[in-house]
């Protein structure tokens, strides 16, 4: 589990807003997009299970399969595509007698741009999921 400790500074019902420190782990976040960020702080949308209050710190936490599940999807899907593109081009430049550097190119590039599109919607769609958002696991006194 990536595990953060915050600053809970909103109560929203059964989600709270939480101050925290950007770090590496935020890249690859499916909900990076629902956090508002000012320098190394940012204040993060999270599951209010443990009925926490303003000014209670609080320690988040995102179960691993969902983090490297958007982490691939933002690092490694793309780049698959792009490859996979390039073959293709290759491919079809053979049946049609055109340049395979042209062509590789042509569609590696396009097979990328799709891939990022992708990327986009289904990362916003992920992002409205609750299993996706961080939850407050512990409340530290």
């Amino acid at each position: 589990m990536a595990t953060e400790q915050g600053l809970v500074i909103k109560t929203l019902g059964a989600k709270a807003i939480v101050k925290t420190q950007k770090t590496e782990a935020c890249d690859g976040c499916a909900s990076r997009d629902s956090c508002s960020t000012q320098g190394r702080d940012m204040e993060v949308e999270v599951i209010n299970s443990l009925g926490a209050k303003e000014g209670d710190r609080v320690i988040l936490q995102i179960e691993t399969r969902y983090f490297l599940k958007a982490t691939f999807l933002m690092y490694i899907f793309p780049i698959v595509c792009l490859i996979a593109g390039a073959f293709i081009g290759e491919r079809v430049a053979i049946q049609n007698q055109g340049d395979p550097s042209g062509y590789s190119a042509g569609f590696g590039f396009g097979f990328f741009l799709a891939a990022i599109f992708l990327v986009k919607m289904k990362g916003n769609k992920m992002g409205e999921k609750d299993t996706y958002k961080p939850r407050i696991t512990r409340i530290v006194r």
